[in-house]
């Protein structure tokens, strides 16, 4: 698949890991309201994302900017996230 990229979501708030794929031609913002939608569904509401959740990489700490596309970051098949 080289429009997307699987990655391994952590969600502290529900304490879940998931394994999903990420379209790489997606704003990081629209990604995120994407996941904010799917895991409310997929946990039956026991996760809520919001406006202010945000997208970091597990081992740098680094915080991803919602207006970057993601194919330009360094988020790449089997990176580790955190949904915060």
């Amino acid at each position: 698949m080289k429009n997307k990229v699987l990655v391994e979501l952590f969600v502290p708030s529900i304490d879940e890991v998931f394994n999903l794929y990420l379209p790489v031609n997606r704003k990081i913002g629209n990604i995120i309201g994407l996941l904010n939608k799917s895991l409310f569904e997929l946990t039956n509401g026991a996760f809520v994302g919001d406006e202010k959740t945000c997208l970091y990489n597990r081992m740098t700490g680094e915080q991803y900017r919602m207006d970057i596309i993601l194919r330009e970051t360094n988020i790449r098949h089997g990176a580790s996230l955190i949904l915060l």
